[in-house]
């Protein structure tokens, strides 16, 4: 499906083709640093497809959860998370957006659970969005 959205000052705006079925809760200890809560809320987008307006700033995660570097961009002006990709020069096969800055929302309902073993004990009400015990 074709997703867009922005940051929440509007200064970055993101496009591209993503699939519903691949949207994640990340329960990573990144993504509870980096979102500042329990858990993040992600969709990987084709490379191919992605497009992107303004200029974010960019840190790399030099060893994430999964083991391999990652890229975060950020919004230099109202600090809104916009994505994580794999570092290095050219298009990458894919970028993993931050499903609360798209447009699209409430239509990317997640399909899975994904690093379980570093999800907070009280969140019980998510029972019944199957899990994983790390990234498949």
């Amino acid at each position: 499906m074709k997703v867009n959205g922005s940051c929440h000052c509007g200064f970055i705006t993101v496009e591209g083709e993503a699939d519903p079925e691949r949207v994640s809760v990340c329960h990573c200890t990144d993504c509870q640093t980096r979102t500042g809560s329990a858990f993040g809320v992600v969709v990987p987008v084709a490379g191919s497809t992605f497009k992107m307006t303004g200029t974010p700033t960019l840190y790399l995660k030099t060893t994430a959860d999964s083991g391999t570097p990652r890229m975060q961009a950020f919004c230099p002006k109202c600090g809104s998370a916009i994505l994580s990709t794999t570092p290095g020069e050219g298009q990458q096969a894919s970028y993993t957006l931050r499903v609360g800055m798209l447009a699209q929302r409430d239509q990317l309902v997640p399909k899975r659970q994904i690093w379980c073993r570093s999800a907070r004990s009280w969140l019980t009400n998510m029972a019944a969005i199957p899990k994983l015990q790390k990234q498949a």
